[in-house]
């Protein structure tokens, strides 16, 4: 009995000592600020080894509604409310909101609002950059302070800000969707590349590169297709065009270097403006022809009318366009018209000229027809007056003639 006391004595006092224990521990537990996961005050939500490592114990901080999953995940935050990191270091040092990053390193460096990176190290050095989108492994990670880029695909704008002169980034609103598209952009804002290395750029402003490198410097300007690692474009299509009415338009050309515009008439654009005179005569050499296109370019075999740039080149090379690589390649039907019209005006005043002098001797024919007749009347009067002068004459003559005499026969 008195060992079964002992027992008893002994197991209270172990319990007692191991209950202490705890009880010691507990506090030393919540000193952890914050401990390494869990719910928190102010609706903060961390799992995994320093989320939200600096938020407030009792959230008495500005720090609101984050949610921090992985290692060192909002590692930083004390302020940033509405953020959600996932993946190792991702918004690592963030004090911004409304934030979402997804993926190891994601928002690393920010403290800005409204980004959003998915994907490995996308948008890693963003400090004050606000409401970019970047999608894709190392997408806009070196943009520091553009604002409204998206980037999707892997590297995409990922270059962005990496001046050799170590300047800030500038480049804004610009929009990147594929692998290294607008890769080397440094401080070109608006602009837009979709495809594979497209927009390769690093200054120029509102420039839309869809499968085109671009031009380095260049600004407000469309190129699609015609990449060099994939090879040109032999065909367009485009929907929409065919069969629409666009009154009031102008035509649409296109030179050797793919450039396309219209054909600008107004005097603001041109220079050395003089008469074409004689210039225009070279057409009437040209030698109009019908033909076929051959079956791989047109298989319905529609019959053409027009010229042969090669012939044309003869009569004046300045007729006739070329391609890329110096070729002739077609007639500049344009410059073929306005000669036309030259011609057709030259031959026009001389038809004019010729209707005036028709109507200077019609005029002429008319005076004298009149003048005729008024000669024809003024000459009958006369032979009529004269022919009354000559009857009265005659009757005097005839009165003053001396009576006949009668002869008597005695016989």
């Amino acid at each position: 009995m008195k060992s079964l006391t002992h027992l008893k004595t002994t197991t209270l006092s172990l319990l007692t000592v191991s209950a202490l224990g705890c009880f010691a521990v507990l506090p030393r537990t919540l000193a952890l600020v914050p401990p390494p996961d869990g719910d928190y005050a102010g609706a903060n939500t961390a799992e995994g080894d320093g989320a939200l490592n600096s938020l407030h114990p009792n959230a008495r901080g500005a720090a609101r509604d984050n949610t921090a999953l992985g290692f060192h995940t909002l590692y930083s935050d004390t302020t940033g409310s509405n953020n959600t990191a996932t993946g190792a270091n991702a918004l690592l040092n963030n004090n911004g909101n409304f934030n979402t990053a997804t993926g190891s390193g994601a928002l690393s460096h920010n403290t800005a609002d409204s980004n959003t990176a998915d994907g490995y190290q996308a948008l890693y050095e963003n400090k004050t950059g606000s409401g970019n989108v970047a999608i894709g492994a190392q997408a806009l990670n070196s943009n520091t302070q553009g604002l409204g880029n998206v980037a999707v695909g892997a590297n995409v704008l990922s270059f962005v800000g990496a001046s050799t002169l170590g300047a800030n980034v500038t480049g804004n609103f610009n929009t990147a969707v594929g692998w290294l598209a607008l890769s080397g952009n440094i401080t070109g804002s608006d602009n837009i590349a979709v495809g594979v290395e497209a927009g390769k750029l690093s200054t120029g402003d509102s420039n839309i590169d869809i499968g085109h490198p671009g031009v380095a410097g260049e600004s407000h300007t469309i190129r699609i297709g015609g990449a060099p690692f994939a090879g040109p474009q032999t065909a367009c299509y485009i929907a929409g065009i065919s069969g629409q009415t666009a009154s009031g338009g102008a035509a649409v050309y296109i030179n050797s270097d793919g450039k396309l515009g219209t054909s600008n008439s107004s005097i603001r654009f041109k220079d050395a403006i003089k008469p074409m005179d004689k210039a225009s005569e070279a057409i009437l050499a040209l030698k109009p022809v019908t033909f076929h296109y051959k079956k791989e370019l047109d298989p319905k075999t529609i019959p053409q009318f027009g010229l042969v740039a090669e012939d044309v080149a003869k009569v004046n090379p300045d007729l006739v366009a070329r391609d890329a690589q110096g070729k002739v390649y077609t007639v500049r039907y344009e410059a073929v018209n306005a000669m036309l019209l030259n011609e057709f005006l030259k031959e026009h005043r001389k038809v004019e000229e010729q209707d005036h002098k028709i109507q200077e001797q019609e005029a002429t024919i008319a005076q004298l027809k009149s003048d005729f007749r008024v000669a024809v009347t003024q000459l009958t009067a006369r032979l009529k007056e004269q022919a009354a002068q000559v009857q009265k004459v005659s009757a005097q003559l005839e009165l003053s003639k001396p009576p006949a005499q009668a002869t008597v026969n005695n016989q």
